[in-house]
């Protein structure tokens, strides 16, 4: 069994990370931590865990973490890299589902999240933890940087764009126009995220920049091996899980004859949770609810020179927790899905 703990179980990615990880039949949950919660059961802050997890919340400093195999932070920017040096010295591994371990330029990192980073010696070991492009890495990693929610669907949405060794698209003008549901604020009490506030509304927000837009741009030149120029927009809608991205590419002259759904689905013919679908088709966010899928919809109107893509995923799920489930199955050389076979909540 998987020894594993978690620091920061009360956000909604924690309590995500509870709801997979307590039935996972290979998988010990051993701690759980909270400051503000210390001695509370878990299952009084969160009742739909009665009866599947019966640990308490402690203090990080009383949750036996070097006992474990794997830590899970999901925590705020900042908390991973002050505790994961020390894990890992002990032998254990570490899934951050926070930004410490995804950015490689520590500069970029300082800009975009305002701290300064207080281990960049781990940041060139650190792997960024997308299944679908760095298996291989993912597998003999110890340091995890998940990646964000909004980057999982712009990267995998135009991956099979990049990866062709030749540019088919105009890289250097991509676009994203992005929807995320409420939960993606995080569990925290802020006026815009009230119901009075975030119902019956739809708004864009960090037109002028996101902190997931160099993390973007970053895994996506590292697909295409040059530069990538992404415009990224991302807008609140009035639900509470879900996101559903956008994405125009203008198709170069030479690559109009491509058949971009014959690509897209060879591309991602042996992904358990890349589901391309039928020609014409549109995802809808209900059809990956509390899931680990992500469906993805290529679209070319009238056959032009537009090709507009697609993407839905859980932003709680394949955004963040799942996803993070998904490489500690490959870590510790077990089957990739297991323990995320869910099937989408409907309706």
């Amino acid at each position: 069994m998987i020894k594993v703990g978690i620091v920061g179980g009360t956000g909604y990615t924690g309590v995500e990370l509870l709801r997979l990880l307590a039935p996972h039949p290979d998988v010990e949950l051993m701690s759980i931590t909270s400051r503000t919660e210390d001695g509370t059961p878990v299952a009084d802050m969160f009742p739909s865990l009665r009866g599947h997890v019966d640990l308490k919340f402690s203090t990080p400093e009383n949750a036996r973490l070097t006992e474990c195999d794997v830590v899970f932070f999901a925590t705020p920017h900042g908390v991973a890299m002050a505790q994961a040096p020390a894990l890992l010295a002990a032998g254990v591994k570490v899934i951050d589902l926070a930004a410490d371990f995804r950015i490689k330029d520590t500069k970029v990192f300082e800009k975009w999240y305002g701290m300064p980073h207080s281990c960049p010696e781990l940041l060139a070991e650190a792997v960024y933890g997308m299944p679908e492009v760095n298996r291989a890495a993912i597998k003999e990693a110890r340091l995890i940087g998940l990646p964000g929610c909004y980057p999982t669907s712009m990267q995998l949405g135009l991956a099979p764009l990049l990866l062709q060794g030749k540019a088919l698209v105009n890289e250097a003008s991509l676009i994203a126009d992005c929807k995320s549901g409420v939960s993606g604020a995080g569990r925290k009490a802020e006026v815009g995220a009230l119901l009075a506030e975030a119902g019956d509304n739809f708004k864009a927000y960090g037109v002028k920049g996101h902190r997931h837009l160099p993390e973007t741009i970053q895994g996506l030149e590292a697909l295409a091996g040059r530069k990538v120029g992404l415009t990224f927009v991302p807008h609140l809608v009035p639900m509470i899980r879900g996101i559903h991205s956008t994405l125009y590419a203008t198709i170069l002259p030479e690559a109009r004859d491509v058949d971009f759904q014959a690509l897209y689905e060879h591309h991602y013919k042996d992904e358990y949770f890349v589901d391309v679908m039928p020609a014409g088709s549109h995802p809808e966010t209900r059809s990956v609810r509390a899931s680990n899928m992500l469906r993805i919809a290529v679209h070319r109107p009238g056959n032009g020179d537009l090709l507009v893509i697609l993407v839905v995923e859980d932003n709680l799920v394949k955004g963040a927790a799942g996803q993070g489930v998904q490489c500690m199955n490959i870590m510790f050389g077990l089957e990739e899905n297991t323990g995320l076979k869910h099937v989408p909540v409907m309706p």
